[in-house]
C-alpha cells in the first residue's frame, strides 16, 4: 500500500520488527528505501471479506498492489 494513501485514511502504521529490502527487476535496491512499516486491512469483494496485513511503502503513482510479490 502506498504511503500516502495509509496516511489518507488514516491507518494504524505499525513499526516492523525487521526492515524489508526493496529490489528493482534488475536486483538493484530501490531508491524509496526499505519498507519499514505495515497496516492491517479489510479487503471486500463481493460477499468476501478477508483481513490481511499490508506492507507500507511509496508506490508513486499506485495506491496498492493486490497480489504474489
Amino acid at each position: 500500500m502506498d504511503k500516502r494513501m495509509a496516511e489518507r485514511h488514516s491507518f494504524k502504521m505499525t513499526k516492523l520488527a525487521r526492515l524489508l529490502e526493496v529490489k528493482n527487476v534488475d536486483r538493484t535496491g530501490n531508491s524509496g528505501g526499505r519498507i519499514i512499516h505495515q497496516v492491517e486491512v479489510n479487503i471486500f469483494y463481493k460477499t468476501h471479506v478477508e483481513r490481511m496485513r499490508m506492507d507500507v511503502y511509496n508506490l508513486e503513482k499506485t495506491e496498492v498492489i493486490l497480489g504474489i510479490p
